[in-house]
């Protein structure tokens, strides 16, 4: 299957990869938050690897508020 460029896409698909992108910057954004706002002791693992796990889009961020905090 080609790639599609973006002309070639239906308005229903150009919403859904926007409205995609925006959840995935929204979460990112909360999970970068939490994660700057908690101690070492708050947190499952190294900070400095979480960090870099937020650019695994979307399991970094998702991963990180299920495993990567201490309740």
């Amino acid at each position: 299957m080609a790639k599609k460029k973006w002309s070639e896409l239906s308005t229903q698909a150009k919403v859904g990869v926007v409205s995609l992108a925006a959840v995935e910057a929204v979460v990112t954004t909360i999970a970068a938050r939490d994660l700057h706002g908690r101690t070492d002791a708050q947190v499952n693992g190294p900070r400095w690897l979480w960090r870099i796990a937020f650019f695994v889009q979307p399991f970094g961020p998702v991963g990180y508020l299920i495993f990567g905090r201490k309740r």
